[in-house]
């Protein structure tokens, strides 16, 4: 469940919460492999062995610690402590609350988390060293989650909440720069904000949500560098602006927006509904240089992302991990990418997909942590595993040629603190880091206000 404060792309939407007959799992008789490097991006484990967590979770030191996953092998490195909020000593530091943000520079030598007060702190990084160190953050007006660009290394995107401006930050020479102001293109009500910020490969088109607040917005925004403004209303299905075709959509469906990406091609923008929205499918695509929305009719549960002309995500229906690739053209056909899911399962898990590492042809891993709404919040319990896959970090095979996925560490998360114990992570562009947010089993203490406190964590994967 989201904060009260402005959190604007947290997901509501778990695939736990689906009725759950005929639930399909994995084999589990399958012996643990070796790990191997060739043929693959990973050197990681792909079996489908049931791996429990150790009696005892790694002891962690403060920030800058790195331990060994006991299980995977994997290095991990804790990124913050009690004392990384200098604002309030002791509030808990978070990933994002959406996978779908781009948290990493180019070169992975820059990366932000979000704090309990609704900002956002910057980090180097040393990817040889796995070091993180606090680095300037500047005093900016944005909402807590802004985008790196996927072009420039030291570029980094927001939206200033209250005036609805669409700003850059140049992290080498602190420079801020406005790209687009939405109330000069398109008429804003008295109480309409900004939330999201996303942004094409190339940087040169973006988008933002507007309106009263999440599950209340109703504007979808883009800016093209070299065109200008074009927006689509979600209330009442009209888009327009200063480049494409201007008119109605042809679908009846009007609703209010939750969450709202672009495409890295730039091309397509996803658009999941608001609480009580109408009808229930989840999810549309706009076709920005058209006014084409196509709807999600079959399997829209679950959180997804976009790379450059697809999206992937869960289907809600047989298996957690029943992944289903689509084109965004052709949001109706679909691709299982992950074979040989087995009859059985008696857990369900949600899971937080993140593919901030995809190519152009969209065939790179994309990568996801897991947890169960059955963990314990017991301090010092491990969580549940019934099945493989379940409270892991893990990669999986895009590219059509099989159904590996790449496992590479256990999360040490409850995910019983609410929404923001969730192990949502967020990939680096070179898939080499995978960000995430932890509790460590209740095991890193209590905050201002006697709550178990999260940190932020960061994987290797190799």
């Amino acid at each position: 469940m989201a904060p009260k404060k402005f959190y604007f792309q947290c997901f509501a939407i778990t695939a736990f919460s689906m009725a759950c007959a005929a639930q399909i799992p994995v084999n589990t008789d399958t012996a643990p492999e070796k790990k191997s490097c060739v043929p693959g991006p990973y050197c990681a484990r792909t079996d489908r062995k049931i791996e429990v967590y150790p009696e005892k979770a790694p002891a962690v030191g403060p920030a800058g610690s790195i331990i060994t996953d006991l299980v995977f092998g994997s290095r991990i490195v804790r990124v913050t402590d009690r004392n990384t909020d200098r604002v309030e000593t002791g509030r808990s530091v978070y990933s994002p609350s959406s996978a779908e943000q781009n948290t990493w520079n180019k070169t992975s030598t820059m990366f932000y988390v979000t704090t309990d007060g609704g900002s956002f702190l910057l980090f180097h990084f040393d990817p040889s060293t796995m070091k993180p160190q606090i680095a300037e953050t500047p005093t900016l007006h944005w909402g807590p989650e802004p985008q790196f660009s996927f072009a420039q290394n030291n570029i980094l995107y927001g939206v200033q909440h209250q005036e609805a401006t669409i700003e850059q930050y140049d992290t080498a020479s602190g420079k801020v720069s406005e790209i687009s102001k939405p109330s000069k293109c398109v008429k804003l009500g008295a109480g309409d904000t900004a939330s999201v910020i996303s942004v094409s490969a190339d940087d040169s088109r973006f988008i933002t949500i507007l309106g009263p607040g999440q599950n209340r917005s109703y504007l979808v925004y883009v800016y093209e560098r070299n065109h200008g403004c074009r927006w689509y209303n979600t209330e009442s299905g009209e888009i327009g602006g200063d480049w494409g075709p201007k008119g109605t959509i042809s679908v009846p469906d009007r609703f209010l927006v939750h969450n709202a990406r672009i495409a890295k091609s730039g091309k397509f923008v996803y658009v999941t509904r608001g609480t009580n929205s109408s009808p229930g499918h989840r999810w549309v695509v706009w076709q920005l240089d058209t006014l084409n929305v196509s709807v999600c009719e079959k399997a829209c549960s679950g959180h997804h992302v976009m790379g450059y002309s697809h999206i992937l995500g869960t289907s809600g229906f047989h298996h957690p991990m029943e992944v289903l690739l689509r084109p965004l053209d052709h949001v109706e056909e679909s691709r299982s990418m992950i074979e040989g899911l087995e009859q059985g399962k008696k857990e369900w898990y949600d899971s937080h997909f993140s593919w901030n590492n995809v190519d152009p042809d969209d065939t790179a891993p994309v990568c996801y942590s897991t947890f169960l709404s059955s963990n314990s919040a017991a301090p010092g319990t491990a969580p549940m595993v019934t099945g493989p896959w379940e409270n892991e970090i893990d990669c999986a095979e895009t590219d059509g040629k099989g159904s590996k996925v790449w496992r590479f560490a256990h999360t040490y998360s409850s995910a019983k603190n609410g929404f923001w114990s969730s192990p949502r992570g967020n990939v680096s562009q070179d898939g080499r880091f995978f960000e995430f947010t932890s509790d460590w089993e209740n095991l890193l203490g209590t905050g201002p206000k006697g709550k178990n406190r999260m940190d932020v964590f960061i994987v290797e994967l190799k």
